[in-house]
């Protein structure tokens, strides 16, 4: 039993040298990632569709926290059978921080802050959308190799405020907080339920 202890203090000990080597060698590393998240739901010849892309770009200030800003796209589309009944196109701008907590070996979870401005237009009624916020997400960054990782987040908390600005009307201001993804729900009816995000998200890392 002594042998099995110490065999499995020595393994855990020189697996948390290991990821210790590693963070250390992030500091200063810059990396691209791309959180690409779709969601998509149907009732009955309802289909609200919601994809967003958004490519970031940032570096480790320390070996566990990183700085970035994202610049991407968010597309929703209403469709009641073969008719298109409301599509938004929403470009964002995300200014973000990370701090990442070792799991395992090459296993990462990662606390993640961002404060995302959207704007864009739902075009099937000429209403202007902007929004700008604090989101709080959480996810899990899985290095394949020291220059590669694979990553998944999930939306935790956000606070919006969003306006929506129609062509003809007057203009309308909302405030929300929720949790998950709960806190987008305020101009859900300009696309006939969609998020202005979605709450989960994968992406590819790379660092150099």
């Amino acid at each position: 039993m002594k042998k099995i202890l110490t065999f499995v203090s020595i393994a855990l000990i020189g697996l948390t040298a290991k990821a210790q080597d590693a963070s250390q060698g992030l500091k200063g590393a810059w990396f691209v990632t791309s959180q690409f998240g779709y969601q998509q739901t149907k009732t009955g010849d309802a289909k609200n569709t919601n994809l967003s892309v958004i490519p970031i770009v940032g570096t480790f200030v320390t070996p566990s926290v990183a700085v970035g800003a994202g610049l991407g796209y968010i597309n929703m589309k209403s469709d009641l059978g073969s008719t298109t009944s409301a599509k938004t196109d929403l470009f964002v701008i995300q200014p973000l921080a990370r701090k990442y907590w070792n799991v395992a070996g090459s296993l990462y979870f990662f606390g993640q802050a961002a404060l995302p401005v959207i704007t864009g237009k739902e075009k099937e009624s000429d209403t202007k959308i902007s929004q700008f916020g604090l989101s709080v997400s959480g996810g899990f960054d899985y290095f394949i190799t020291k220059n590669f990782s694979v990553e998944f987040s999930y939306d935790l908390a956000n606070f919006t405020s969003t306006t929506i600005d129609p062509k003809t009307g007057d203009k309308t201001t909302v405030t929300n907080f929720g949790l998950a993804h709960m806190a987008n729900v305020d101009s859900a009816y300009l696309v006939g339920g969609s998020n202005l995000t979605t709450p989960l998200a994968v992406g590819f890392k790379f660092i150099f």
